[in-house]
């Protein structure tokens, strides 16, 4: 290999060869642009060559997202990027693919098509940015929507019951599921890290602010006077435990999750411990059905758990049927069986 080449492959990748040469065009204060820093800073840490990354996207603001990148990518139609994705990764398994979409991409034109990159747990990595708005078509109310919402397309208030993209995620059995929000950067990067490393499809729900049409969706998570109230950040092998003062967990009363309060010196022993690594997707459900105002917003990973991926069966099926019956002839293919001339 001459010396140029070597030098170049031995590398070591920071956020600014990450940084493609395009304008950010999101509005001032958008959460999308500490999103899009701390996954050029994640990238790095992975170990994968800059050539194998690939960024795919439907439609809305977060769908620029593969303009931002140094990297491969690919900007799809409406609601369609995990259907690039599962072609993309099963052709070519060599690549990193990630998925960048929102609440309405995702979970409206896209709700059939996200279902079942995560039934079949392709190997890419999802980001759904959620503001519970239409942000890109100028604030009409989105599939997260809360009830009673009004927008210029629900002047009196929306009627739709709100989808839970984490209970969408799990519903579907997805090998990894996470939630992180767009004002900790810290958080967010270690939940970036964790999907980035996971072998099959991780989803990331990113709780993002839409500061023209929707500010303030998540004011008491963001809000450092009521953040350690309003949220609870999942730790692996650790009591669900949260509030300024750490006196507050979370037990199991009559199957659903009940919040006591605590001397901190005395933490009950009936806390439940947090474990992403149960197989049976129940507890992470349970997990996923917490909401303000009765129960604190859960944030981390909520399920981490192996097993095979689709892009990996689909080539070896290819391959046994290779080794089988030979590697097959696409114009002896077109010509057999029956066949009309027009």
């Amino acid at each position: 290999m001459p010396a140029e080449v070597a030098e170049n492959t031995e590398k070591k990748l920071t956020r600014k060869d990450f940084i493609s040469d395009q304008d950010v065009r999101w509005c001032p204060g958008c959460g999308d642009y500490a999103i899009l820093a701390t996954l050029q800073n994640v990238l790095p840490k992975l170990g994968i060559p800059k050539e194998k990354y690939t960024f795919i996207s439907g439609i809305g603001c977060s769908s620029r997202f593969p303009y931002y990148m140094e990297t491969f990518g690919f900007h799809s139609i409406h609601g369609r990027a995990p259907t690039l994705a599962t072609g993309l990764k099963s052709y070519r398994p060599d690549l990193s693919v990630w998925v960048i979409t929102g609440d309405g991409d995702g979970l409206s034109i896209g709700g059939n098509h996200l279902l079942h990159v995560l039934r079949r747990n392709v190997d890419v990595k999802i980001l759904l940015f959620n503001n519970r708005i239409y942000g890109l078509t100028k604030g009409q109310y989105s599939p997260t929507s809360e009830y009673g919402k009004k927008t210029k397309s629900s002047p009196f208030g929306s009627i739709d019951h709100p989808l839970n993209p984490i209970k969408i995620a799990l519903g579907a059995e997805a090998s990894f599921v996470a939630r992180t929000v767009d004002t900790d950067v810290k958080h967010m990067m270690e939940v970036f890290q964790a999907a980035g490393e996971h072998k099959g499809t991780a989803f990331v729900e990113i709780l993002q602010n839409c500061v023209i049409f929707n500010d303030g969706a998540f004011h008491a998570i963001n809000d450092k006077n009521t953040k350690d109230e309003a949220s609870l950040k999942l730790e692996e092998g650790q009591p669900l435990i949260f509030g300024k003062e750490r006196n507050k967990g979370i037990r199991l009363k009559n199957f659903e999750p009940e919040v006591v309060e605590f001397d901190p010196e005395k933490i009950p022993e009936d806390l439940i411990i947090h474990n992403p690594h149960q197989d049976n997707p129940v507890y992470a459900q349970l997990l996923a059905r917490m909401e303000a105002p009765l129960q604190p917003v859960p944030l981390g990973i909520f399920r981490e758990v192996q097993r095979p991926t689709y892009d990996d069966l689909l080539n070896e099926q290819i391959e046994t049927a290779i080794q089988t019956q030979g590697p097959g002839n696409l114009e002896k293919l077109l010509h057999s069986g029956d066949t009309w001339t027009v």
